[in-house]
């Protein structure tokens, strides 16, 4: 029988096992955890960086309360890989973000220890504050605890939570973990605040005093002085923004240090008062020494070999990423126009926004997790006269729908929103999945919406915005690498509202948004071989429709189908409103509409999510055929009625 490198681990399934080790063996324990959840992640890929952060932090936090009892609540969810394994998963951590396996962050169907679900940042401490109150208001034991990452804290959501947590009393605990960056390095005056308690020179010299005087107390007096000095911390430098807003602060306090972290937690569970914040103070990527070297920690990583710390990215080379084909366009287009400025919230390397930046440090603007604020500082450069281009995530705008309504949109300011990880991204999930922007931006009026096809078309849908000064504009594409396309040296300003035939025939028309044109051109090759002429049309445009086109398409075809990459209310219903305010079905049309099903999908590798959202060219082809056997199928069928 081989010796197991993880024997405390092997026998903790659950936290009522972790409970039963000794103190003294915990920070074996926690050893054995780091060993797992790195090498879960060189086969799986995932976050890798804010887990290793938290490997401590997880085992006091289990060891200490009584969860799932007190309801642990992860912000985000990057970090919650160790909790996974220690709360009854461990047998399937090899699923993680795989097809059918375990989600990358928490959630709710999952586990009973997964009481909240998250991906998106700063929502932990007011779900945690509900969940302490209802507990209070029925009388059930139980807290709430948030742990929440000091990028998290930028958003507004997180303070307006704070400022309502008096009411819960000793039931509410929030864990601000101060590992001094989200995915970019942290901005903003808090982050700043927080670096300066633990760094500074005062706080430093206080405690140094303090360790000198106690080392010459008398054993019994110097362990209890040591066991205080994270409290004196707090005492001596502040706490006093949380303090302010009703919170009992605790700390900084050293997260990597179980010594320090399990008598400091299990005060604060016995704690009259409260609630209580604690400040927490770890190193991202802890433990593996590669990802402590990484200037992002390797917060998110392909597969790779644990020994030299070496990612698969896969084949080198290929066509480039569409953020990046963004980034680079924008950088050139500032080069000649001094109005261009680029904001994004916390994402600068996920947007290409890091493409212009090193072009135009001066006009490139991380908001943090911000993204109401990106979205109206945004709006108020606009009405200055500068071309502002906002580069969010789609699932991240959602967060600031209110702005693009109230102060661009509304007041029709220029504002250009560049709207990256549109459609599916495979392993993020439905979370992360860009679903909803066509639906929610093409219903709002003075609002054009495009949709790139491939990198040739989103380099021109960028300067067409850059060049869009009466109203908002907004253009989406997709996570990933283009399709290898070549950009032309001089880009052209594209008419709003018109569209491209890329194909004509002549009796079924596919009119495509976006990225699925590949398999929109596949399917009418497939088409053309069962005799079927076949026409592909690019549309380009959400909103405005490109009405002459789509007139003549669907009246001078059998069939019309509309293929995108969102989800209902997009493109085929705005493309269905004007065909029956027009009459156009009204001779017997066949039309359908190619959209996301009405689920939010799991996560899983891109092509079979969108197989298993018929939008490949295979759900194409058997939509087209479908629509014309069902229509001689009725006609058969009321003829034999008759």
């Amino acid at each position: 029988m081989p010796v197991s490198n993880t024997p405390l681990l092997d026998d903790v399934s659950f936290p009522a096992d972790l409970r039963k080790l000794k103190p003294a063996q915990l920070r074996q324990f926690a050893d054995e955890l780091r060993t797992e959840v790195i090498d879960t992640v060189s086969t799986t890929g995932g976050h890798l960086g804010a887990g290793l952060g938290v490997v401590e932090l997880t085992t006091a936090i289990h060891y200490v309360f009584n969860t799932p009892e007190d309801r642990l609540i992860w912000d985000v969810g990057h970090q919650c890989y160790p909790h996974k394994i220690i709360t009854g998963r461990r047998d399937r951590i090899r699923t993680l973000r795989q097809g059918g396996g375990l989600s990358g962050f928490t959630k709710r169907s999952e586990s009973e220890y997964d009481p909240f679900g998250a991906a998106h940042s700063s929502t932990s401490i007011s779900a945690a504050l509900g969940f302490a109150i209802a507990n209070k208001l029925n009388d059930k034991p139980g807290r709430g605890i948030a742990v929440i990452g000091d990028g998290a804290m930028s958003a507004g959501m997180a303070y307006e939570a704070m400022n309502n947590a008096e009411a819960a009393g000793n039931r509410l605990v929030v864990i601000l973990n101060d590992n001094d960056m989200s995915i970019a390095p942290p901005v903003g005056g808090l982050s700043a605040y927080l670096a300066r308690i633990v760094s500074s020179r005062e706080f430093l010299g206080v405690r140094q005093l303090a360790r000198r005087i106690a080392s010459k107390l008398p054993k019994a007096l110097y362990d209890a002085a040591r066991k205080t000095d994270e409290y004196a911390r707090g005492m001596t430098m502040g706490g006093t923004l949380f303090e302010e807003l009703g919170f009992y602060y605790v700390g900084p306090i050293d997260g990597h240090n179980l010594d320090h972290l399990i008598p400091i937690l299990e005060n604060v569970r016995d704690a009259a008062e409260g609630p209580c914040l604690i400040h927490v103070v770890t190193e991202k990527g802890k433990g593996y020494k590669f990802a402590e070297e990484a200037d992002d920690k390797y917060h998110g990583v392909a597969k790779f070999d644990v020994i030299s710390g070496k990612q698969d990215k896969g084949p080198g080379g290929g066509p480039p990423a569409y953020q990046n084909v963004f980034g680079e366009t924008l950088a050139k287009l500032a080069d000649s126009d001094p109005r261009i400025c680029a904001i994004t919230a916390a994402m600068p390397s996920g947007t290409g926004v890091d493409k212009f930046a090193k072009a135009h440090p001066d006009k490139a603007f991380d908001v943090g997790i911000a993204e109401q604020h990106g979205v109206t500082f945004a709006a108020g450069l606009a009405a200055q006269g500068m071309r502002p281009f906002c580069a969010i995530y789609s699932t991240f705008l959602q967060r600031a729908y209110d702005q693009v309504v109230h102060d661009v949109a509304i007041q029709n300011l220029p504002v250009r929103f560049a709207i990256d990880r549109a459609g599916l991204v495979g392993a993020d999930g439905s979370t992360h999945a860009g679903s909803f922007d066509i639906t929610y931006l093409a219903t709002l009026p003075n609002m054009v919406v495009m949709a790139a096809a491939d990198e040739a078309e989103l380099a021109h849908m960028t300067y067409t915005a850059a060049l869009h000064d009466s109203g908002p504009i907004a253009f989406r594409y997709p996570r990933g690498n283009g399709t290898g396309v070549p950009i032309p040296d001089k880009l052209e300003q594209l008419e709003i509202g018109k569209g491209r035939i890329i194909k004509q025939g002549t009796k079924v028309a596919i009119l495509s948004l976006g990225a699925r044109l590949e398999e929109a051109k596949k399917a009418a090759e497939r088409l053309e071989a069962r005799g079927l002429s076949t026409t592909v049309a690019d549309l380009r445009f959400a909103k405005p429709l490109d009405e002459a086109l789509i007139r003549k398409l669907l009246t001078t075809h059998e069939v019309a189908v509309t293929v995108e990459e969102a989800a209902v209310g997009g493109l085929g219903a705005h493309v269905l409103t004007y065909a029956s305010d027009n009459g156009l079905t009204d001779a017997g049309l066949k039309i359908r509409t190619m959209r996301l099903p009405d689920i939010f999908q799991d996560h899983d590798k891109p092509e079979l999510q969108y197989a298993e959202a018929g939008l490949d060219a295979d759900g194409i082809v058997d939509t087209v055929l479908k629509a014309l056997r069902h229509n001689s199928a009725s006609v058969e069928d009321a003829g034999a009625r008759a």
